[in-house]
């Protein structure tokens, strides 16, 4: 009977341990996912520096040309702001990924702690 009960308590705690280590597994899946997708606003942010640059040649161009008119010119201008606020939307995507990304590592650090305390109980 004794034999049973101290199995039933070890059965638990390795139960325990078990759901301790896939909450944690899951956080660092979450972590993972949260990298994946700052990696691809990184990218969608280097895209967009790649075409503000883009733009900016393009004004240069119209600039040596602005004998051809005033008209050319205000449109180039109009696409930099356009480029420029799509890299400050960009950028305000990152540093938004950045801080779920902070969260969860927060959060993941709280649950290896607990599971390491419930480590240290057994």
């Amino acid at each position: 009977n004794q034999t049973a009960k101290a199995t039933e308590s070890i059965t638990d705690q390795i139960s325990g341990i078990q759901n301790a280590t896939n909450a944690a597994v899951s956080a660092i899946e979450g972590i993972g996912k949260t990298v994946s997708q700052v990696d691809e606003i990184s990218a969608s942010v280097a895209s967009a520096v790649e075409e503000q640059g883009a733009a900016t040649q393009e004004i240069a161009r119209n600039v040596e040309e602005a004998a051809q008119g005033a008209n050319e010119v205000a449109e180039n201008v109009v696409g930099v702001n356009t480029a420029s606020q799509e890299t400050g939307a960009a950028a305000t995507e990152v540093l938004t990924a950045a801080e779920e990304l902070s969260q969860q590592a927060e959060e993941l650090k709280v649950q290896v702690q607990a599971f390491l305390a419930d480590v240290k109980a057994l």
